[in-house]
């Protein structure tokens, strides 16, 4: 049976701000020659034992107990590849509003700015957004949870009213998405698997990294599943 489309109610919840002017990058800094332990950072010399690196996971061989388990999976896989981009873009949406948003003191601009954001998504996103899927929406609902920290509800309640809020949690409880859903890897299995495929893609460079603002381990993360599927808990 194919899925419904959802309404036009996901766009609301990326009303985060326009995007900011690009940094100025920093010429690398080629490493002393003479010593291994002179390190440039910046244009000053300093003395480091070690240089700090990225963690990186192992991944094993995926390994599924039946054909569903695995079609589960590859569709769950196929769904979140396709939205995470949305979720990182809410993210760096909402860093950018608040910079903005703190350096304008006057009420009647910051409501003036909030509202030119909001025409700015709506044309550029609106379209995109209403193509999600029902489960492919819900996916991005917690994934935005996984990047701000603050589920969809709260956002679009902060940015737009809390009538709007209440409204598109209504409407989006007709397709069976609730836009107060949280992300929980630790103890929801179908948000490990969701974490499980980012932190492949994320190595494989399928999709850029964007660190989330929960605190978990996803080594941890692994090995608590892996118990739980030998146990059967």
């Amino acid at each position: 049976m194919r899925e419904l489309k959802i309404p036009n109610l996901l766009w609301g919840i990326t009303l985060l701000g326009l995007p900011l002017s690009a940094l100025a990058q920093i010429p690398e800094e080629p490493i002393d020659s003479l010593t291994e332990k002179l390190i440039i950072i910046e244009g000053d010399s300093i003395f480091k034992s070690s240089i700090e690196l990225d963690e990186v996971y192992i991944f094993g061989k995926l390994q599924f107990d039946s054909y569903k388990d695995k079609l589960r999976y590859y569709i769950l896989r196929r769904k979140t590849l396709k939205v995470y981009p949305y979720a990182k873009l809410a993210s760096e949406r909402l860093v950018s509003l608040n910079e903005r948003l703190s350096k304008i003191k006057s009420k009647r601009k910051r409501k003036r700015y909030t509202k030119v954001v909001q025409r700015y998504i709506e044309e550029e996103f609106s379209a995109e957004l209403k193509k999600l899927t029902r489960t492919e929406g819900q996916i991005l609902v917690k994934l935005i949870y996984r990047q701000t920290g603050v589920t969809a509800f709260d956002l679009v309640k902060e940015l737009r009213s809390g009538w709007r809020a209440f409204w598109y949690q209504t409407t989006a409880k007709m397709f069976k998405i609730s836009i107060k859903e949280e992300y929980h890897p630790e103890s929801i299995h179908e948000d490990y698997l969701i974490e499980d495929i980012l932190q492949r893609a994320f190595a494989s460079g399928q999709l850029q990294r964007q660190a989330s603002v929960l605190e978990y381990d996803f080594a941890a993360l692994t090995n608590k599943w892996k118990q739980v599927k030998k146990t059967g808990e």
